[in-house]
């Protein structure tokens, strides 16, 4: 358990805005950076001291990168479990390859979530023609998930009856599959806990979330966010699935609260995550900073929300609003005017509908003031109410 001090070098796998954000939370607490991405526009590789430009599989990146780095992390689900194991032969690595790999396998994942005691709505798990057969009526309506690579709504389709699942599957290419029955949902939440190798663990606050096709639009964070009951469940469930993974980093879980009251889990996210952007000036302790803490071994303190706050997520479309011949940047002096808003821009050369182009956090003094201006600040920006 020696720390790693500043002065030494973190790495991280991948180079989006996630990496970006480790970056400059390592960087303002004296760490240089190396960041692994083969895109040499990415985001992180822009502002971190060393960008290895590789795949993530490449045998010579990896080692360039493990030369860099005194320790390594990732900022994305989806990077090689096996190029993780790869290099935690020779450095730390946190999270582990083991738990990455978990987080990649929609099937492996509910299985872990059962294990802790953890409810999830009702699935079965298709991985071939033989298992369409054997679906339950009483998953129906329900959503079709791959199994793995899926985000951000991709990879899903909505089964109403028995007659849409097999369409729907081979929309899918007949990948292995999660069916899932669809919930009456009265909100949705996260939980970002962050857990040291000496089994330390604390969290942010819970977070209500709103997805609009299957991408995160807003977060809102006060203490009237989620109902108590619920909320303090998914502290603890969170929790359970982190010590359960024996995990070390930053993990997300996002859960559904359901209109009966209860709450079942969704998914988990092996990193930093979109609903915790609000942390960097709503609390004391970014989760961005956390991930430094648990990579580099230093001491965990539970972070404090000093103020409510409210995050929307900037895509693409803002820059093709109704009526523009091409993309057009936002008018971003017309939001800056607004009290307590923090604008973060990712870096990305060109906006594309859906793509995550930054994010806005609002904060105030009171919940009905900092969601007013955030109403105010979509409005200004072309963003549908909430």
């Amino acid at each position: 358990m020696t720390p790693i001090l500043p002065g030494a070098t973190l790495g991280v796998m991948g180079g989006g805005q996630l990496g970006r954000m480790f970056v400059h939370a390592a960087q303002r607490m004296g760490y240089f950076t190396a960041v692994l991405d083969p895109d040499e526009g990415s985001p992180a590789g822009r502002v971190s001291h060393h960008h290895v430009r590789s795949d993530y599989v490449d045998e010579i990146g990896l080692a360039e990168l493990s030369g860099y780095s005194d320790a390594i992390t990732t900022e994305f689900e989806n990077v090689p479990a096996a190029a993780l194991a790869r290099l935690a032969d020779h450095r730390p690595v946190a999270p582990a390859a083991s738990a990455v790999a978990i987080a990649q396998d929609r099937a492996q994942e509910k299985a872990h979530f059962t294990r802790c005691g953890v409810p999830c709505a009702p699935y079965a798990v298709i991985t071939g023609e033989d298992a369409l057969a054997g679906i339950g009526d009483e998953l129906f309506p329900g959503i079709l998930k791959t199994a793995r690579l899926g985000y951000d709504g991709k990879g899903q389709a909505r089964v109403a009856t028995r007659a849409d699942l097999r369409p729907a599957w081979e929309s899918l290419r007949r990948a292995d599959c999660v069916l899932e029955k669809m919930l009456p949902l009265a909100f949705e939440c996260s939980v970002v806990v962050a857990r040291g190798a000496d089994g330390v663990m604390v969290h942010l606050p819970v977070q209500r979330n709103l997805h609009r096709n299957g991408i995160l639009a807003v977060t809102e964070v006060h203490e009237q966010c989620v109902p108590p009951v619920p909320g303090l469940r998914a502290i603890e469930a969170a929790k359970a699935i982190a010590e359960g993974l024996d995990y070390v980093g930053v993990l997300c879980i996002e859960f559904f609260g359901l209109a009966d009251g209860s709450l079942v889990v969704n998914e988990m996210a092996p990193r930093p995550h979109n609903s915790g952007h609000w942390s960097i000036e709503g609390a004391d302790v970014s989760q961005f900073e956390l991930q430094v803490r648990t990579l580099a071994r230093l001491p965990l303190v539970q972070p404090r929300q000093h103020s409510p706050a409210v995050m929307l997520n900037l895509l693409g479309d803002l820059w093709f609003r109704e009526g523009a011949t091409g993309a057009q940047t936002p008018d971003w002096a017309s939001v800056l005017c607004l009290p307590g808003t923090h604008l973060h821009l990712y870096g990305k050369a060109e906006a594309r509908p859906g793509r995550k182009m930054g994010h806005l956090t609002l904060t105030g003094p009171t919940p009905p003031s900092v969601r007013e201006t955030a109403l105010d600040a979509a409005q200004r920006l072309g963003i549908a109410p909430f």
